[in-house]
């Protein structure tokens, strides 16, 4: 983990520092280097401060705490992450409404229970183009959307949003001044080139880093149950990351490392307080313990076919409204 954390941390800073010294002028050269921060910026996403804002990186919850700031780095929010996903996401996987994970703009349908629009039979095609654009978004806007709407559920009072609102602004603008406004200062090129070249380093994280985490909950294998008219989900919770989550590439050690772990996501759902680097040695428990109980433990052997999996649940839903939902 700790090599990891100090390449991945290099792999995002070290271009951006070379843009910000002002010695390069090509503009193939610019791109690269933001394409490769890219790979960086994703790295840091699913490798780092995944593990840490779960408490998962390490025992010292102090390691945790600062290491999930490289969320902040990237320009997103710890805080904000923390209530999607870890408590949102992680409590109701794949339930409409309660899990932001499977509530897109209307142009997206990722559950069988909302509504389906004619523009959804596309969805398949143009999906992964909005996939890249998904961390855009996330720096700039989706943060503060989040906060009103989780300020609505009650996780914030009034002082407290304020307070958390003007450190969002405070790491943004950290953020922003470090990958887009120094460059653009400095980099020897037109600033509209800055900007397409960062656009094209959060395009890389973005269609990286969504596709990782649809393939493991979007694919037909999974159920989309629904609550009671009480409001009561059916079955104890572990069952429930078993039917709503998918596993795959489970051979491929490199690729996982690279991923932090998340073609493992059945086991980071049961246990995510365990470090993502003993997944592959926990699967093997985890896959007898389901087969022991009558339960399933969705797996696709490569990444590949769980892309497949993923275009074809994709084309299901923006074609039809009746499907098997759990």
């Amino acid at each position: 983990m700790i090599v990891k954390t100090v390449m991945m941390l290099m792999l995002f800073l070290g271009p951006l520092a070379v843009i910000n010294t002002g010695i390069v002028s090509s503009v193939w050269l610019i791109f690269g280097l933001y394409i490769l921060s890219g790979f960086g910026m994703a790295g840091i996403g699913m490798g780092i401060m995944h593990d840490a804002i779960h408490n998962s990186y390490s025992k010292n919850q102090t390691v945790n705490k600062y290491l999930g700031y490289t969320l902040n780095i990237i320009g997103a929010n710890a805080s904000i992450w923390r209530i999607q996903h870890n408590v949102l996401h992680h409590t109701f996987t794949n339930i409409e409404e309660a899990d932001d994970d499977i509530n897109p703009p209307f142009f997206l349908r990722f559950t069988p229970h909302t509504k389906r629009y004619s523009i959804h039979k596309f969805q398949h095609i143009y999906s992964w183009f909005f996939y890249g654009l998904s961390t855009v978004s996330w720096v700039t806007a989706k943060d503060f959307v989040r906060m009103a709407k989780f300020k609505k559920m009650g996780f914030f009072n009034g002082k407290t949003f304020n307070k958390e609102l003007f450190k969002v602004i405070s790491w943004k603008a950290i953020s922003f001044g470090f990958v887009l406004v120094l460059p653009i200062i400095m980099a020897p090129v037109a600033w509209w080139i800055v900007v397409l070249a960062f656009i094209s380093m959060h395009f890389v994280t973005g269609l990286m880093i969504t596709t990782v985490f649809q393939l493991a909950h979007i694919v037909p294998t999974t159920e989309y149950p629904l609550p009671n008219e009480e409001g009561i989900v059916e079955g104890d919770w572990a069952s429930h990351q078993l039917l709503t989550t998918s596993n795959f590439s489970p051979k491929s050690r490199l690729f996982s490392w690279f991923i932090g772990g998340l073609n493992y996501q059945i086991e980071h759902h049961l246990l995510p307080n365990i470090c993502h680097v003993h997944y592959r040695k926990i699967s093997h428990i985890v896959a007898q313990t389901a087969k022991e109980y009558g339960l399933p433990y969705h797996n696709k052997h490569s990444f590949v076919s769980a892309v497949g999996e993923h275009f074809k649940m994709l084309r299901q839903l923006g074609k039809m409204d009746n499907l098997r939902a759990g």
